[in-house]
């Protein structure tokens, strides 16, 4: 089963979801995956300079991982294509407008968006008024984006 590709569409059920669990970013050099397996990661990537994961922080800690950033997912509950043209660019533009840094991962069925803990209940105030401001503009139930927006004032 394909996504939807348009972006219209996909900003108005995008429904993003703040994840309560804090997660960071770590690389091990000549590692694989099934090296580390036992840290149970939420996403992987192989990249040149070893492999990369996203695990929970408690994970972390417990085994004396090393990482920089602690993060929270927003996940956008729409099924979006791994073809679809401007999800990302509309969430990240967004983001980069109220100075909120953004690391997004596209999976099979959806987009995760991992932000810095302290900045994560602004994020999804802000994703939360995009998505009102374009089902707005298809006609729908317009929400209140004046009280969304006065919400995600630092």
């Amino acid at each position: 089963m394909s996504g939807g590709t348009d972006i219209a569409t996909l900003l108005a059920d995008m429904d993003p979801t703040l994840s309560a669990v804090e997660v960071v970013f770590c690389s091990f050099p000549d590692a694989a995956v099934a090296d580390k397996a036992f840290l149970d990661p939420i996403g992987c990537f192989i990249e040149p300079e070893g492999l990369a994961l996203i695990i929970r922080r408690p994970v972390a800690d417990t085994h004396g991982i090393a990482y920089s950033a602690v993060l929270q997912g927003i996940t956008l509950n729409v099924h979006s294509s791994l073809e679809a043209v401007g999800l990302t660019a509309a969430v990240a533009g967004r983001l980069t407008q109220h100075g909120i840094s953004a690391n997004i991962v596209a999976a099979y069925y959806h987009d995760h968006v991992f932000v810095p803990v302290a900045d994560a209940e602004r994020a999804l105030a802000v994703l939360r008024a995009l998505q009102a401001e374009a089902v707005a503009s298809r006609g729908g139930n317009r929400l209140d984006l004046d009280q969304e927006l006065r919400s995600i004032e630092p």
